[in-house]
């Protein structure tokens, strides 16, 4: 078996255990990967969040180099996972990437820990990873967090709302046009109607300050779910296959909104995934069935 002597602190005949190798191996690309993320966004934080984001990129590449040292092998990143942070990050916000990073931390010190029999170095590092774990989550603090309950209104009523009326006026109706149109005048009667609705909860609320915003992001959330809902319609001529795809979209909305809401509040996935598919898969099975008796009972012919 090829085995790699230590290089620092265990000299002489000691050899390293290949599975601690391909451990030491994977983290250095992690630290190298997690110093260009936090270098990104320390740019992109500035202030004192970024003052603290640089000095961790530095830390990291510190243990990267510690660890290059027992692998003899040159540090690089993952480039695509280094992309698709930042890329999440102009998406969802920094608050968003940043929890996901804390998570990263968090499993990173309970990998050092399993190291500190064969590495030495790995206690310190483990300490300043669990350092770095503390300062991101000191950090949590961006705009639209604030609002995600009105986020979470608007995105919720417009599945719900939009879901159940398209499946009716999919069978009720039968082309897609028609059907288009008539989801078009909904959710954007139903957008503004929302906002409107929010401004007024919020405005009467006396700890809330700012009104029009929480309006403006419920307004937001509910208008991009229907553009979204209804491109089906605007791109294929069948409409139960418009249908199908409106539900698939509904269904993706739902899982990267949940994913979202579960990261940032720290909350568990699938059971707020799953509740809101059964609502809104439910409304829309409903108002499938209505459609399908109005149009019996008005004898309509597709």
């Amino acid at each position: 078996m090829n085995k790699k002597k230590f290089h620092s602190i265990h000299g002489g005949g000691e050899t390293m255990r290949e599975s601690t190798l391909r451990q030491l191996e994977e983290m250095q690309v992690n630290e190298k990967t997690d110093s260009e993320i936090y270098r990104i966004l320390a740019r992109r934080a500035g202030g004192e969040n970024g003052a603290v984001l640089r000095r961790m990129a530095e830390e990291e590449a510190a243990h990267c180099a510690v660890w290059g040292r027992y692998t003899s092998k040159p540090s690089r990143p993952n480039r695509l996972k280094v992309w698709l942070y930042v890329a999440l990050g102009w998406v969802f916000g920094l608050t968003f990437v940043i929890h996901l990073l804390e998570f990263g931390e968090d499993k990173a010190g309970k990998r050092y820990s399993q190291l500190l029999e064969d590495v030495p170095e790995a206690r310190y590092i483990m300490e300043e990873e669990q350092k770095h774990e503390e300062a991101l989550a000191a950090m949590v603090d961006e705009e639209r967090l604030k609002y995600i309950g009105s986020m979470v209104l608007g995105l919720n009523d417009a599945l719900v709302e939009l879901t159940g009326a398209l499946a009716g006026f999919t069978l009720a109706l039968g082309n897609n046009t028609t059907v288009g149109l008539a989801g078009f005048i909904t959710g954007v009667s139903a957008t503004l109607s929302m906002a409107a609705s929010e401004y007024l909860s919020k405005k009467a609320d006396p700890s809330e300050k700012h009104p029009l915003k929480a309006a403006v992001y419920t307004g937001i959330a509910y208008l991009i779910t229907v553009a979204v809902l209804l491109l089906p319609y605007t791109l294929f001529s069948s409409p139960f296959l418009a249908l199908g795809l409106c539900l698939f979209n509904a269904a993706c909305i739902i899982a990267a909104f949940t994913f979202f809401v579960s990261v940032v509040r720290r909350e568990t996935f699938r059971p707020q995934f799953m509740e809101m598919i059964c609502i809104s898969f439910g409304v829309a099975a409903v108002s499938f069935l209505i459609g399908w008796a109005a149009k019996t009972w008005m004898g309509i012919e597709m």
